[in-house]
């Protein structure tokens, strides 16, 4: 018989705590108490032989045992515990342990965390599992929770990334309308005004994507309004271009303007990829006017 390794023990021992009879001096609330403690205990062992799983586990049942005590604020931790253990190979547990956090933290009023949180699954979605919806879905509320809370530049950060993949699920207009929010609430500080232009360029490749140059040019005069520098910089006259050439079903053009914008400033992945289905449009529906 292999000897049993301390966290198992201690597993055992909190197994056989929060299952115990409350004696006639000691209320549930102590007992599910001390289980909890030992559970915690043996969550920490398990990480030490990094069983991640068995620690995941370990901590769910913390948080039960907090849970019976209402003790919420360290059942949220518990969960969250569980989460980062689980997130070692079991994604969906870690996703299920997240959202049990979250709903201790918004009954506690803890919007600003709850958000992180939400953030966290958003990544998980995104990186794990590859499923680009739910991933948008977690931004978006992260993204709400944040600004209700006044951190408005995470707030955008969350909001751009929930407009990148509205993109890549082709919901080019919920793209456009959040990447033109984020670059409204950028205008006003002269920290963030910068990273307008790179808001305003991926909404135009957007319009671009839907094969709608009369919208691209509606909204390039727009931008142009809301800041006078806009027209002069590199990725309004980029637009500009792709929109004539786009129009006059001019795929040489269009290639030469991509090849000579990635000489300067490198496109990203995104970029890219939105670029070979604006070209493909043209491809496709040769000539516009």
């Amino acid at each position: 018989m292999p000897s049993k390794s301390p966290a198992q023990t201690l597993l055992e021992k909190a197994d056989k705590k929060a299952n115990s009879s409350s004696g006639w001096f000691s209320s549930s609330s102590t007992k599910y108490e001390e289980a909890g403690d030992l559970y915690q205990q043996a969550a920490n062992a398990f990480k030490i032989d990094k069983l991640f799983r068995e620690a995941g586990d370990a901590h769910a049942r913390e948080a039960e045992c907090r849970e019976k005590c209402q003790e919420t604020t360290e059942a949220a931790n518990a969960w969250w515990n569980a989460a980062k253990a689980y997130k070692r190979g079991q994604p969906e547990l870690a996703i299920q342990a997240l959202s049990q956090t979250i709903t201790h933290l918004t009954r506690g009023g803890r919007f600003r965390q709850a958000a992180d949180r939400e953030k966290e699954i958003g990544q998980i979605y995104l990186t794990e599992l590859n499923d680009l919806r739910k991933a948008c879905d977690s931004f978006e509320r992260a993204a709400e929770w944040y600004s209700q809370e006044d951190a408005q530049a995470t707030a955008n950060a969350c909001y751009k990334d929930a407009a990148d993949l509205h993109a890549e699920l082709e919901e080019y207009p919920q793209a456009i309308a959040r990447y033109e929010q984020v670059a409204n609430g950028s205008l006003s500080s002269a920290l963030t005004k910068y990273s307008v232009k790179e808001y305003w360029l991926r909404a135009s490749l957007c319009a671009l994507a839907m094969s709608d140059t009369v919208t691209a040019k509606r909204n390039l005069s727009k931008y142009a309004s809301l800041d006078t520098t806009f027209s002069s910089t590199r990725e309004a006259k980029f637009i500009s271009v792709l929109v004539d050439a786009m129009e006059a079903g001019d795929t040489e053009t269009f290639t030469a303007a991509v090849f000579e914008y990635d000489q300067i400033t490198k496109l990203d992945n995104w970029k890219t990829n939105i670029l070979l289905k604006v070209k493909r449009c043209i491809q496709e529906e040769p000539g516009l006017t």
